[in-house]
């Protein structure tokens, strides 16, 4: 068999202890949530929203403050160019779980033979370094955020979060571990606020928008391909995906295992796509909306005096003769909260992804006894990341060079997910359509681009 043809059998058998759903049962699960509208409004975002709240790390804060006081409002044009890619591709890797019950490293398996799932495990072994580099960063920047307040030394507090971060992941129901995440994501408004505070010059924003400033250099196309890095980030792949299953999991049906959209009845699974849909889209415009408010406030701060971006608290001193005293809580609130959000993130993603692969058990809902691979990963991912935090010296460096990783690593992951998702063999009528196929294609072609020009900056760099 090919590449794309091989089926593991073991993968692709439903497990002993799932029951086939009546679809009467089915119909009474699936009713709307209770309450209020913005209860029910609530109620329908998860996985996307957290994808997307983890989408703006203090990784893409780096990168965008970076970009808006580089370059003022010259690469604003992003924003509304990366939000139809990114809905694309969660939705296609949501979809992928929803269709299936299953995590993309859990389908690579099922899709590909043995060679190219080698290829695959040495990219996500890779990424789960790159990811624990980030997460590294990012709990640099949870423990500068606590030294704006006032609280202590920064790597004191880096090291505090992450094993606070870990210990909590090892103990901690999905369930809880959902809300936390969920509730996280309110930190980042903090960005928006600045946002209307800061004197905006809304003519050369606009301008910006529509790419008027876009300028040929190596420095700014190395920020773009940042800027591509940190909004189509692979470890979202992955999270998007096992998120979404572990969501299915915590359903009361199917004993502890995930129902996907082929195992419902019509009206189910038509119900359960059009909620999941929305949580996506609602999740990526919510990320470009805070990718946005970053770019312009620090455009209309600190790109007027072209001010050098290396620490969170540089960012918050250029924004205190605007917004004031409260500009260093903004800062603080939006790395703390943001940090604590994206570390678990982007350790469990990898993790999944090859635990999944490997054919282990994996997931929050799952004790470490039974999921030891994925604990183990996580563990080495979280840990490894408050090691590397006490020494590293330039977190806003640390992060935006993360994003460039992120931007080179995207391509083969997403024609990895493009394979899978147009599967009619693993996807069945959930499939990718005309449009989800020329979105996600598209985007796979742009990340190629910037990949290379990520690999030709770098090295010029270097070589410079």
């Amino acid at each position: 068999m090919g590449a794309g043809e091989a089926v593991d059998p073991e993968a692709s058998a439903l497990p002993a202890d799932r029951e086939t759903p009546n679809p009467a049962t089915q119909r009474s699960r699936e009713s709307e949530p209770k309450g209020a509208g913005w209860r029910r409004f609530l109620g329908l975002l998860g996985p996307g929203l957290v994808a997307g709240a983890a989408d703006d790390d203090p990784s893409g804060i780096a990168t965008y403050a970076q970009a808006g006081a580089t370059f003022s409002n010259g690469m604003l044009w992003t924003a509304p160019a990366t939000l139809p890619m990114m809905m694309a591709v969660q939705e296609i890797c949501d979809r992928t779980a929803l269709a299936t019950g299953d995590s993309l490293g859990k389908l690579a398996r099922r899709k590909f033979s043995r060679k190219p799932r080698v290829v695959i495990a040495v990219l996500i072994v890779a990424l789960l370094a790159a990811n624990t580099l980030n997460a590294a960063a990012d709990l640099m920047a949870v423990g500068q955020g606590m030294e704006l307040l006032g609280a202590g030394p920064d790597h004191l507090w880096s090291a505090i979060a992450g094993i606070g971060i870990a210990i909590a992941l090892m103990t901690g129901s999905f369930a809880a571990i959902a809300r936390v995440f969920k509730w996280l994501c309110l930190a980042l408004l903090a960005y928006v606020a600045v946002l209307f505070v800061a004197n905006v010059n809304w003519p050369d924003t606009l301008a910006g928008l529509l790419g008027r400033q876009f300028r040929f250099s190596m420095e700014y196309l190395g920020l773009v391909v940042a800027v591509l890095g940190t909004t189509i980030s692979p470890y979202l792949f992955f999270w998007q995906s096992a998120h979404r299953v572990e969501e299915l999991r915590s359903e009361d049906r199917g004993g502890d295992s995930a129902v996907g959209l082929k195992e419902r009845s019509e009206a189910a699974a038509a119900h359960k796509l059009r909620n999941a849909r929305a949580d996506v889209f609602i999740g990526m415009a919510f990320s470009v909306l805070v990718m946005f408010a970053i770019m312009a406030a620090t455009a209309a701060t600190l790109g007027k005096d072209g001010t050098d971006v290396k620490t969170a608290a540089d960012a918050a001193k250029a924004l205190e003769p605007i917004v004031g005293s409260a500009a260093k809580f903004l800062f603080a609130a939006g790395f703390i909260g943001s940090g604590i959000l994206a570390v678990p993130v982007l350790a469990a993603s990898g993790s999944a992804g090859l635990a999944g692969l490997l054919g282990k058990q994996w997931g929050f809902d799952r004790s470490p006894r039974r999921a030891p691979w994925f604990y183990l990963l996580l563990g080495i991912g979280t840990l490894g990341g408050v090691l590397i935090s006490f020494f590293a010296t330039d977190p806003i460096g640390l992060l935006i060079l993360s994003a460039i990783i992120n931007g080179v690593a995207a391509a083969p992951f997403l024609v990895v997910v493009m394979l899978i998702s147009r599967d009619k063999a693993i996807m069945g009528q959930y499939r990718n359509g005309r449009l989800a196929a020329t979105l996600g294609w598209g985007t796979t072609i742009v990340m190629v681009f910037a990949g290379a020009i990520g690999i030709w900056t770098t090295l010029s760099a270097l070589g410079g």
